[in-house]
């Protein structure tokens, strides 16, 4: 194996001894990767290896059991509500949450998160919805015409009587 050596900075590349900037030599130590008994501060925990169907040995995954909530503040034009919810959930689960809050149905409400409409089928921490983060809960425009409309009719249906 051919070494490289830097003269400026006393650098050298490759194992063995490292010639410092007064020109003494030092032995370089030796980093072990893996299961190591000494405390250092890159690791605090033992990295688990598993071993795939087609040979690949790769690490292990670290299994949540649906413990990952984030905080979510939802905000209206006068009120907010702070709500914790699964960060893999979807938008229309929010919605279901939502509704339990506001009495708003989900079919009644739209949610924008970075200026976008989200549609019930996406999941929040594919959007980028994370922990801390603002949702705007805006209520359809179509059943806010048709709620117009439906006490306008009950007010000019019942006639008066005059006695």
């Amino acid at each position: 194996m051919m070494k490289f050596k830097s003269k400026r900075f006393g650098i050298r590349f490759g194992f063995g001894k490292r010639i410092n900037n007064k020109g003494t030599q030092q032995d370089q130590p030796q980093k072990v990767f893996g299961n190591n008994n000494n405390n250092s501060s890159c690791s605090n925990y033992d990295i688990k290896w598993e071993l795939r169907p087609g040979g690949m040995l790769v690490q292990k995954r670290q299994e949540s059991l649906g413990e990952d909530l984030i905080s979510i503040r939802v905000s209206t034009f006068s009120h907010f509500y702070d709500l914790s919810i699964e960060a893999t959930s979807t938008f229309g689960e929010l919605k279901m949450v939502i509704s339990l809050l506001t009495g708003l149905e989900p079919k009644q409400q739209r949610l924008l998160f970075k200026g976008k409409e989200r549609e019930d089928g996406e999941y929040l921490h594919m959007v980028g919805v994370g922990d801390k983060d603002k949702v705007l809960l805006l209520e359809d425009p179509a059943f806010k015409e048709k709620k117009l409309l439906d006490l306008n009719n009950i007010s000019t249906s019942c006639p008066t009587i005059i006695v």
